[in-house]
């Protein structure tokens, strides 16, 4: 995790940040660059059509497509991406992988610098599984994002509008939040059996991006179980409002609170 700070962004969380996870859904903001990235480049297009098969939507997907009972119908790359990004549809993920296989996308992520976060290819197939990340690349990916590094202005645009949409994850560090004060959030969370990942970026009240975090946890019983009374989720949503505060207290001067509870 980093604030940013006039000499570059400051440190301020830096533990088992090189250990390479199976990152879940965390890697389709990865997916994400590498279609945008592609789309940035004029070979691909956001009006693009893709055909969502039966064979693609199987009734235990998580989000949408699986949901409608309509096939074959067609959507466009742009509506893919929404969802991908959004309700975290792992459908859209198949979509993707239509225009952009899994060995272009590993291919574009490791030009940009990133060839850790990968995505696993399925044989015989441009299918592939969300593969593993890092903390650190994950947080390093959100930073170029946000400082316009990793993709044009209209794509970098349209990933955090997405990330910061009220649609977008409200069950980890937004949970108890403001529809205002999650605007200020682009987030994405990835879960699986006992692991629970979130990463994303605080913005200040002036809309500049001043925190950056990247959350990989495992071994947490019933991860899949975002119910309010969830220990798991009580501490997220505690840990997301000293997040969001943080940005706003640095800004202002405010003394850091000190105490049982308050050890940032």
């Amino acid at each position: 995790m980093s604030l940013a700070g006039p000499g570059g962004p400051l440190v301020a969380v830096d533990e088992s940040a090189d250990r390479r996870v199976e990152a879940y859904s965390i890697n389709k903001i990865a997916v994400a660059t590498a279609v945008l990235d592609t789309v940035d480049r004029g070979r691909l297009a956001l009006d693009r059509q893709v055909e969502v098969t039966a064979e693609l939507a199987t009734p235990d997907s998580d989000g949408i497509f699986g949901l409608a009972g309509a096939y074959p119908s067609r959507v466009t790359l742009g509506h893919a991406l929404a969802n991908l990004l959004t309700v975290s549809d792992d459908v859209a993920v198949r979509l993707c992988a239509q225009v952009c296989p899994g060995a272009e996308v590993n291919r574009i992520l490791v030009a940009k610098g990133f060839p850790r976060t990968q995505v696993q290819p399925v044989a015989d197939s441009p299918r592939y599984h969300l593969g593993t990340s890092t903390a650190r690349e994950t947080h390093d990916l959100l930073r170029a994002l946000v400082d316009g590094t990793l993709l044009s202005p209209a794509s970098t645009e349209f990933v955090l509008r997405l990330l910061r949409s009220p649609v977008a994850f409200t069950d980890g560090i937004r949970r108890s939040m403001s529809s205002a004060e999650r605007a200020r959030i682009a987030t994405k969370a990835g879960w699986f059996r006992d692991a629970r990942h979130e990463a994303g970026v605080i913005f200040d009240t002036s809309g500049s991006p001043r925190l950056t975090y990247a959350f990989f946890a495992a071994g947490q019983p019933g991860a899949d179980d975002f119910g309010a009374t969830h220990p798991a989720v009580q501490a997220r949503a505690r840990l997301g409002r000293r997040l969001l505060d943080l940005p706003d207290r640095l800004a202002t001067g405010e003394p850091r609170p000190h105490g049982p509870g308050n050890q940032d």
